[in-house]
């Protein structure tokens, strides 16, 4: 699990990495704020998390610095999730993982997921890191995102799952 470690005991770059971002839970986690999923219950619905499993991430994301919580109820109290520049600076792992994934992970007939437009050039972006059309690297601002009816429906059905348990 991830942990806040002020004093590390390496100097290895991947290593601290690791010790923050190093397990399934924390990079799901990740994966539904950079989707735009900021409510505790929407993040643990599509994880499939228990509560504990994702306050404990959410907590240790915020002590490393990665995401911030604001408040949008008062009473009772509760809080969005919202990437840190430090959180967003994450993004080209979150796509290197989404082309690793894509790549070895699927049978050959399945489609892509997600399909993502690059803005500046209009044309599909493939997997990165640089467009498949224009050669130019992938940011996330230059990104459209379109979600294939397959893993919409897949997201949809957890979410009906999640608030029928």
């Amino acid at each position: 699990m991830a942990e806040n470690h002020s004093a590390p005991d390496t100097l290895c770059p991947i290593s601290r990495a690791e010790n923050i971002v190093g397990d399934r839970w924390t990079v799901l986690v990740l994966r539904e704020l950079f989707m735009a999923n900021h409510r505790y219950d929407e993040i643990q619905a599509q994880t499939g998390g228990t509560p504990q499993m994702v306050a404990t991430r959410l907590k240790c994301l915020e002590a490393d610095g990665l995401v911030e919580r604001r408040l949008y109820n008062e009473r009772p109290k509760r809080y969005e999730y919202h990437l840190t520049a430090k959180g967003e600076a994450f993004y080209p792992v979150i796509l290197a993982l989404r082309a690793w994934g894509e790549t070895w992970c699927k049978a050959p007939e399945e489609e892509l997921a997600v399909v993502f437009t690059h803005k500046p050039c209009n044309h599909p972006a493939g997997l990165g890191p640089v467009c498949a059309h224009c050669g130019e690297p992938l940011r996330r601002e230059d990104l459209i995102s379109q979600p294939q009816a397959a893993y919409v429906a897949e997201r949809q059905a957890r979410r009906e799952a999640f608030k029928n348990r």
